[in-house]
């Protein structure tokens, strides 16, 4: 979210489940299998957790191998082992309150923990299938917005006034869960296109722009909110907690780097936003991030030169950054079809840009309908039309160039 710009996860658009758990556990299973041949996958799904799950798991045992034993459908030379699918929730806490874990840490701090996420503070003592068990409760990222409430840290900062140093990410939690920020993010997708949708407004459709990634201000926000949270945090919290990090020097590295790279924003922000709210230098690991020609007041100069034309600005900046990458390359093959990318996605003001969506889809539309008379009105009413052939052909960096020197060398010239 931060670095590219990525709003909250929705159920229409869940980025996060692939990206960030499906993905690189698969990577690491098909590096297991690549090495062995083979992998059996170890897992603590549980019938008893969702009737979701439930549904799920039937449906794997029609094709087990053995008992407790699936094949996995996406991973080839895989199998699933679950051998406490069976477990309610009851009987997982009695295995844990009897048995230490291996890596170290008291069970009996894991049930208080449960306990108080809980919204009315208890675990009892489970005497038949109708009393209610402690696991209800349930964790997941802190910053879900896959769910409509974080009950469960919600119940723990009620429960327990030692919780309160949680409020901070509650709070943080909720603004990220916030329906209506469009103004905070641009009107195109991360492409640069502009993507109409049918959106109902008080009982009328209005087609317009799908909101696209956060802006840059935005971003740049989120970052300076999260950097103060952990601050706070690392102030308020229990001595065994002051080291905690919501955000590590990687991850910091990786969104300087994307800034940098992907969105051609040379001011290179972060360090600045990094010592202004912890007061420390923020050290890159990796090599030479810090080695630009462009920086701050380059950008600066930019700012004042476009006079507070947004889209001018990211236009300027785009063209002197993707000359600025292809500056030490030995042979900069690509850099025309790069500068042509920068004027396709940021020389149209947005009602410019948005109003070129709209004659865009008008015409798919009409052509898809066979309104020949609609395509023409279309076409030739929005665009000139030039009884030059020379002008009719794609123009691009190269043609421009090169156009002098090709006019020169015609005979007879």
């Amino acid at each position: 979210m931060i670095g590219k710009g990525y709003p909250a996860p929705r159920g229409k658009f869940r980025w996060c489940t692939e990206r960030l758990k499906i993905n690189p556990s698969n990577r690491f299973i098909r590096d297991v299998i690549r090495t062995n041949g083979e992998a059996i996958l170890i897992l603590g799904t549980r019938k008893a957790e969702s009737t979701k799950r439930a549904g799920r798991m039937k449906k794997w045992e029609a094709q087990r191998v053995r008992n407790r034993l699936s094949p996995n459908i996406h991973l080839p030379n895989s199998l699933v082992y679950s051998p406490i699918e069976d477990w309610r929730n009851d009987e997982v806490w009695l295995y844990l309150m009897q048995w230490e874990n291996p890596w170290g840490y008291s069970n009996k701090d894991l049930f208080a923990m449960y306990r108080g996420a809980s919204a009315d503070n208890e675990c009892p003592l489970v005497v038949d299938t109708s009393t209610p068990s402690c696991g209800s409760s349930r964790f997941g990222c802190w910053v879900c917005t896959l769910v409509n409430q974080d009950k469960s840290l919600t119940a723990m900062i009620q429960n327990d006034e030692e919780k309160e140093w949680l409020q901070p990410l509650l709070d943080f939690r909720v603004e990220l869960d916030a329906e209506e920020n469009r103004n905070r993010r641009d009107f195109r997708r991360r492409n640069g296109d502009v993507q109409l949708y049918e959106r109902n407004l008080d009982g009328e459709m209005s087609v317009e722009p799908i909101p696209g990634p956060y802006l840059k201000e935005a971003r740049s926000d989120w970052l300076r909110k999260l950097l103060t949270i952990q601050t706070q945090i690392r102030r308020t919290a229990p001595e065994n907690m002051r080291d905690i990090t919501l955000i590590t020097t990687e991850e910091l590295s990786e969104i300087r780097r994307i800034w940098l790279e992907e969105r051609h924003e040379f001011d290179d922000s972060l360090p600045r936003i990094y010592k202004e709210v912890t007061g420390e230098t923020f050290i890159d690991p990796r090599p030479g991030a810090g080695n630009s020609l462009l920086g701050s007041d380059e950008w600066a100069v930019l700012e004042e030169i476009c006079d507070e034309d947004a889209m001018h600005l990211e236009l300027m900046a785009k063209l002197l950054d993707t000359e600025r990458q292809y500056r030490k390359m030995s042979r900069r093959v690509g850099i025309y079809d790069a500068l042509a990318k920068c004027f396709e996605t940021s020389s149209r003001s947005p009602d410019e840009a948005i109003k070129n969506a709209h004659l865009k889809r008008d015409l798919k539309a009409a052509a898809s309908e066979g309104d020949v008379e609609k395509v023409k009105q279309l076409t030739l009413g929005d665009v000139a039309v030039s009884e030059n052939d020379e002008t009719d052909k794609p123009q691009n960096w190269a043609n421009i160039k090169f156009k002098n020197r090709d006019s020169a060398q015609k005979p007879g010239e």
